[in-house]
């Protein structure tokens, strides 16, 4: 297994793009390989929707596009995601249900504060997300390319789309429902809401084909009411408030909200003047091969690959298919040879 090392960076009182100060914010970290004498063999990989940062882990090894061996690699811990600053461990004024939105475009700020005030980076030969991650890579490529080489987004887009929102507005909705939502949401799950939260999960994660073709069946999978008590599993351990607060993030993601942008979703694609790759998956049902597709023509150096796999969003996930896993290695290898 190869080593790593977690870490913590305190951000300090951190303003966000609501003008809102977090207080005492704090990102939750874990980094492979080290730092050349040049700090510039950088590849970053923050977490995404319930993501962690050893669950990148799949991704890493030697020989892989991830090499710990060549390349110092960081995976920041998102705002929400309980081991960065959340409602489950924030003090008043935002604990709980009282923590403010955090966007894609606060996040990747942290992230570049974590980058060249701790480690000192000077520049990054990758940025790479899968997700909401996969998100922020466009903020990166957007609005940082004075540091970032190049960015690929796997299976992610560079603003919600309506029928991806209106999917989390279910998640967020399963919750309010909870009984006693706005003193409970630090304690655990309403069981009822959970499980129609692990139902809507399991509805869109993963693809019909996935289903049809049964690959949600095994030894300890008898059928689709398995797959959603393993989901249940998934979120019995997350604080309902922090999976709240992601799912808001989660809403409000557009690469194109903010000042330098205004709102204008073409000016903020054309601004992505470094390599971008696009890896969505042909079954996804969050991140459409179509929204990227329709992307593609104002990102002046943008390349799609589509991942052929019945995964649906979850081809993305690492560790979740080993031949999705493998094609999304080559095509990242490929992506580190290409020129600047």
């Amino acid at each position: 297994m190869t080593e790593s090392i977690v870490g913590r960076y305190e951000l300090g009182d951190f303003q966000l793009q609501s003008e809102v100060i977090l207080k005492d914010a704090f990102l939750g970290f874990r980094s492979y390989g080290s730092l050349n004498e040049s700090r510039d063999n950088v590849i970053v990989f923050p977490t995404w929707y319930t993501g962690l940062n050893d669950q990148v882990a799949p991704y890493i090894g030697p020989g892989k596009a991830l090499d710990p061996e060549k390349y110092f690699i960081v995976i920041p811990d998102m705002f929400t995601n309980g081991s960065s600053s959340s409602p489950s461990n924030s003090a008043e004024p935002h604990k709980g249900l009282n923590f403010p939105l955090v966007t894609a475009f606060d996040n990747v700020q942290a992230q570049r504060q974590l980058l060249e005030n701790h480690f000192g980076i000077t520049s990054v030969e990758m940025m790479v997300g899968f997700s909401m991650s996969g998100q922020q890579a466009y903020h990166w490529a957007a609005l940082h390319s004075d540091i970032v080489k190049r960015a690929c987004s796997i299976c992610g887009t560079a603003k919600t789309s309506p029928h991806n929102w209106a999917m989390l507005h279910a998640y967020k909705s399963a919750m309010e429902t909870s009984l006693d939502w706005q003193q409970k949401s630090c304690d655990a799950w309403d069981p009822k809401v959970l499980t129609v939260f692990a139902s809507i999960g399991a509805t869109m994660a993963m693809s019909q084909d996935w289903y049809r073709h049964g690959l949600h069946l095994n030894d300890d999978v008898k059928g689709v009411s398995d797959v959603i008590e393993n989901i249940k599993g998934l979120f019995q351990s997350w604080v309902p408030a922090d999976i709240y607060a992601q799912t808001l993030t989660w809403m409000s993601a557009d690469v194109s909200a903010n000042l330098v942008f205004n709102d204008d979703l073409e000016s903020a694609l054309g601004a992505i003047n470094i390599p971008f790759l696009m890896l969505p998956c042909e079954t996804d049902l969050y991140f459409r091969v179509e929204d990227n597709e329709a992307e593609l023509p104002f990102i002046p150096q943008g390349k799609i690959e589509i991942i052929k796999s019945k995964s649906g969003h979850m081809a993305g996930l690492p560790g979740f298919n080993p031949e999705d896993d493998a094609f999304i290695d080559s095509q990242l290898i490929e992506f580190l040879r290409s020129p600047c």
